[in-house]
């Protein structure tokens, strides 16, 4: 076979990266000056979901061709991470291909997980420098929010993430209007003495799954503020 021909099967063979955003961050990647990639597919319904329009796997990702391009040009610009987010990335069958290629460039990953495959989480923790995981409410109103009802499952990789295996953040959307104060005091003995914990406000927006949460106003900072004095003393690092 030819190198026209090799070029030409690379740029045909589908990475699992949906799409990327090419301005690089220091929010995502603490520590980090690094870029986020998308992956497509998710086994969650968030109601508040921003991304709606990856929630269904898609088969028109990115070619490793143009993911090699472009992790070359973010090394030129002195990128030295990657957040590999979602969707849900642990549901792709070629993540931890994906995780080597990027780690073939030299460069850290983080990656975000809805905390629904934590054998797969596992797995990969070898080859990751740190894991985020999104707690979306008390777990037993998951089912409502986020049409998932696995328990277990969720305090699996939450207890997993406690031991101190890897470097880990949790961290919650408070919705104004959803989440009350009782709700918070459930998710506080979730992630009770955690080492990173992380208070987020809801923005509506147009994009978001559920119409009836693109209405609810954005989160005030009275809210976070009365939810932050919730936390304090019960986790080791809290950011609101």
């Amino acid at each position: 076979m030819s190198e026209d021909s090799t070029a030409k099967d690379l740029s045909l063979d589908r990475s699992p990266v949906y799409g990327y955003i090419s301005q690089p961050t220091m929010i995502d990647f603490r520590g980090h000056l690094a870029i986020v990639f998308f992956l497509s597919g998710c086994n969650f319904r968030c109601r508040f979901c921003h991304n709606r329009t990856i929630l269904q796997h898609s088969d028109n990702n990115i070619s490793w061709s143009e993911l090699e391009k472009a992790c070359t040009t973010f090394k030129d610009q002195w990128i030295d991470g990657v957040v590999i987010t979602g969707g849900e990335p642990t549901l792709s069958k070629d993540l931890k291909k994906l995780i080597e290629f990027f780690r073939g460039y030299g460069l850290k990953v983080k990656l975000d997980t809805n905390g629904s495959n934590p054998d797969i989480m596992l797995d990969l923790i070898p080859l990751i420098d740190y894991i985020a995981v999104d707690i979306k409410c008390p777990l037993e109103n998951y089912q409502d929010l986020v049409s998932y009802n696995d328990q277990e499952t969720l305090k699996r990789t939450i207890n997993i993430l406690k031991s101190g295996i890897i470097p880990y953040e949790f961290r919650t959307t408070v919705i104004e209007g959803y989440h009350t104060k009782e709700m918070m005091l459930k998710i506080r003995d979730l992630v009770e003495g955690c080492e990173r914990y992380i208070l987020q406000p809801f923005v509506p927006r147009d994009t978001v799954f559920d119409e009836k949460f693109r209405t609810l106003p954005r989160t005030s900072d009275k809210f976070i503020k009365e939810c932050e004095e919730l936390f304090k003393g019960h986790v080791k690092e809290l950011i609101a």
